[in-house]
């Protein structure tokens, strides 16, 4: 099959596409790949779905502005589509599914027997219907439903990633977004995975809170800055870090609380450190020879330097490893898409902590 895959992350810096030919278990071929910047009226939309999403009580009806949200979600997808295709001299006629991960607005762990809680904003029916193409999205809820964290999904589109290259294991994938995960492989090819702590995320806030723009540029914030042990210290002592894989994490689940009183540089160095602090956590039982590093995040050479200080192990970035740094999450979700139209499972208990291997999503037809 052609599938289209989309992400749009917790960054809110756009939508990332990609195109693979898959059978739901080998990669045969990677289509194009691109991204649409999202527009400010859609993020601030996001945002305050966001905000409705943190004050929605368990048990109490959806936030009513969660509807129009993701109809206007799901028609910013179909229109970066429509443009990226042409642009590739392709239409959606040569497409032959769709993965639609939709825009995360509430991700809550399970805690001590209470389960999870998750919601990703997508109208898949209408994203079907404008695109004349099936839809699978709605990846996260059942193994929500099932006991799991409902993420991270990646780490198997990871393993078949790895083949495609001709990697073998151990591996260690990172992928730093908002949130950063971590993907291990081991000896035996048994995968472990787990929200390693924050990604961009916070150093996002803090440069947004200094009035400094969205994100730190080129790490450029970070590399004028000293880092505080004394607040890492402090940062790292946060539940999430002594708790043993699978595990997940919201953006929010982290403050800003742990750099207030310090200069946008200082700040900016710390919440990188905490990142690359987080991480290293990780990697150290890990057999690994190297880190390769997807996502935004690799973009940060500040933070890069920081996980390689921290972390003991050589940084790879996913371009000196053969892939599209830009593009995996959106191949991932093509992949879980032919995954899940076949009915192969798409989460395990190392990667979510579900009790068995189980499928996921939901798929509708353009009808």
């Amino acid at each position: 099959m052609r599938v289209l895959g989309f992400m749009s992350g917790t960054s809110l810096d756009g939508i990332d596409m990609a195109i693979l030919e898959t059978d739901g278990t080998r990669i045969h071929a990677f289509g194009a790949a691109g991204e649409a910047p999202l527009e400010d009226a859609l993020r601030d939309q996001i945002r305050d779905a966001i905000a409705a999403g943190r004050r929605w009580e368990r048990g109490a009806p959806e936030p009513n502005l969660f509807p129009a949200v993701g109809e206007a979600v799901a028609r910013a997808h179909h229109a970066a589509a429509d443009a990226f295709l042409a642009s590739h001299g392709l239409s959606f006629a040569d497409i032959d599914l769709i993965g639609f991960h939709g825009q995360t607005v509430v991700h809550e762990a399970p805690v001590r027997g209470t389960p999870g809680r998750t919601r990703q904003l997508g109208d898949g029916a209408l994203l079907a219907r404008l695109t004349g193409r099936p839809v699978a999205f709605d990846f996260r809820t059942a193994d929500v439903t099932s006991g799991g964290h409902g993420a991270p999904l990646a780490p198997i589109y990871h393993v078949a990633r790895a083949e495609a290259s001709g990697l073998k294991p151990p591996l260690a994938i990172l992928n730093i977004g908002g949130v950063a995960n971590i993907t291990l492989i081991n000896r035996a090819g048994e995968i472990t995975a787990y929200d390693t702590g924050p990604g961009n995320g916070l150093i996002d806030s803090w440069v947004e809170a200094c009035g400094l723009g969205r994100f730190d540029a080129d790490g450029r914030l970070a590399a004028a800055g000293q880092v505080h042990e004394d607040r890492l210290i402090e940062m790292m002592a946060h539940a999430h870090f002594g708790a043993q894989g699978p595990k997940s994490l919201d953006r929010y689940d982290f403050n800003l609380d742990g750099v207030q009183g310090l200069s946008p540089q200082d700040g900016a160095a710390t919440l990188t450190a905490f990142t690359a602090e987080a991480v290293a956590r990780a990697l150290r039982p890990c057999a690994a020879a190297g880190v390769i590093v997807c996502g935004g995040g690799r973009r940060n050479p500040a933070l890069l330097q920081q996980l390689s200080l921290r972390g003991g192990k050589p940084v790879i970035t996913a371009e000196r490893a053969g892939w599209r740094g830009d593009a995996i999450e959106a191949e991932a979700f093509a992949y879980l898409a032919a995954r899940t139209l076949k009915g192969l499972p798409i989460s395990f208990p190392g990667t979510t902590g579900v009790g068995m291997p189980m499928g996921g999503g939901r798929v509708v037809e353009a009808g």
